[in-house]
C-alpha cells in the first residue's frame, strides 16, 4: 500500500510524541512499545520501520522533549526572566502534568541507566539549559555556570520531591520552599555581581 508523501514522517512524529509523553508520565521501564504504539494510534508493526530499538526511541524522544523544553524556557525567560521561569517550573500545573513537563525531573534516574549515546545526548542538552539560564543572570555575577547549575538542580530536585509525596498540601509546601530557595540563589548571584 502506498501512502501520501509525508506519511512516514508524520507517523514517526506521532510515535516520538506518544513515547515522550508516555515515558514522562509512567517512566521508561514501565512503558512498553505496545502501549506507545497504541498511544500513537499505530500498530506494533509500524514501529520498526522508524526505530531499530526501544533504546533508539528513548534517545530520540528524550532529545525531542528536551529541545521543546528549551524553546519553552526561552519564551518564558524572554517574557518574565528567571523569576518567571522558576515560578512556572515549580508550579502545581507542572507538578501535576509530568507527561507535558520536564523530562529531567520525570526521568533523571532512568536516564542514568540508559546507553552512553543517550546519556551523551542528554548531557549536551543539560549543558545548553545551564548556558541558557546563565545568560539571564546578572552580567557580572561570579561563576555564572555554577549559579545556573545550582538553580537548575534546586528546581529539578524540588519538583521530583513534590511529585513523590502523597499529600498535595505537603507537595505545595515543597514547591513554595523550592521557589524561595531558587529565588534566594538568584538574589545571591545578583548581589555577587555588585
Amino acid at each position: 500500500m502506498r501512502y501520501e508523501k509525508g506519511h512516514r514522517d508524520a507517523s514517526r512524529e506521532r510515535i516520538l510524541q506518544a513515547a515522550s509523553e508516555r515515558f514522562r508520565a509512567d517512566g521508561i521501564a514501565a512503558s512498553g512499545l505496545a502501549r506507545v504504539m497504541k498511544d500513537a494510534g499505530l500498530t506494533n508493526g509500524a514501529f520498526y520501520p522508524h526505530f531499530e530499538s526501544k533504546a533508539e526511541l528513548v534517545r530520540e524522544s528524550l532529545v525531542a522533549a528536551l529541545d521543546a523544553q528549551a524553546g519553552q524556557m526561552r519564551q518564558i525567560l524572554a517574557a518574565d526572566g528567571l523569576e518567571g521561569l522558576i515560578a512556572a517550573y515549580l508550579s502545581p500545573k507542572h507538578r501535576d502534568n509530568p507527561q507535558d513537563g520536564c523530562a529531567t525531573s520525570a526521568l533523571a534516574a532512568e536516564i542514568a541507566r540508559e546507553p552512553l549515546e543517550t546519556r551523551s545526548a542528554y548531557t549536551g542538552r543539560v549543558a545548553a539549559f545551564a548556558e541558557l539560564v546563565a545568560a539571564y543572570l546578572p552580567p557580572h555575577a561570579s561563576d555564572r555556570e555554577a549559579a545556573a547549575t545550582a538553580l537548575l538542580a534546586t528546581c529539578i530536585g524540588t519538583l521530583q520531591i513534590a511529585r513523590a509525596v502523597d499529600s498535595t498540601e505537603m507537595s505545595d509546601r515543597i514547591l513554595a520552599a523550592g521557589q524561595e530557595a531558587a529565588l534566594t540563589l538568584l538574589r545571591t548571584s545578583a548581589s555577587s555581581a555588585t
